[in-house]
């Protein structure tokens, strides 16, 4: 199971995932989240990590998606507190890894 908890401020979506993000779980951002960043045109988005326990194919191909949907946006989405178990699958999106929920 999956949960999100969204918050908006200063002009930062931080999107804060808990559980695993596996193939049950990925509608929550295709279908709910990415509708929302585009519908918003949000700019700068950080998604924090630390309680995320498993990601498989599905789950990066969502993330994948998210990173398209604010290139539209002409935005950027950087990732934090990423776990050491869940960083070599992450390497391949090639996204921006910060240490905190801050933009550098």
């Amino acid at each position: 199971m999956l949960k999100m908890d969204l918050e908006y401020k200063q002009n930062i979506l931080f999107i804060r995932l808990d559980g695993e993000l596996k193939r049950k779980s990925c509608y929550k951002l295709n279908n709910y989240l990415n509708p929302v960043l585009a519908k918003h045109k949000i700019k700068k988005a950080i998604i924090n990590l630390a309680n995320l326990k498993s990601i498989d194919q599905q789950g990066l191909d969502a993330i994948l998606r998210l990173k398209c949907t604010m290139r539209k946006n002409h935005g950027i989405i950087l990732i934090c507190h990423l776990p050491q178990n869940l960083s070599k699958a992450l390497k391949s999106l090639k996204l921006k890894v910060v240490p905190k929920e801050i933009l550098p």
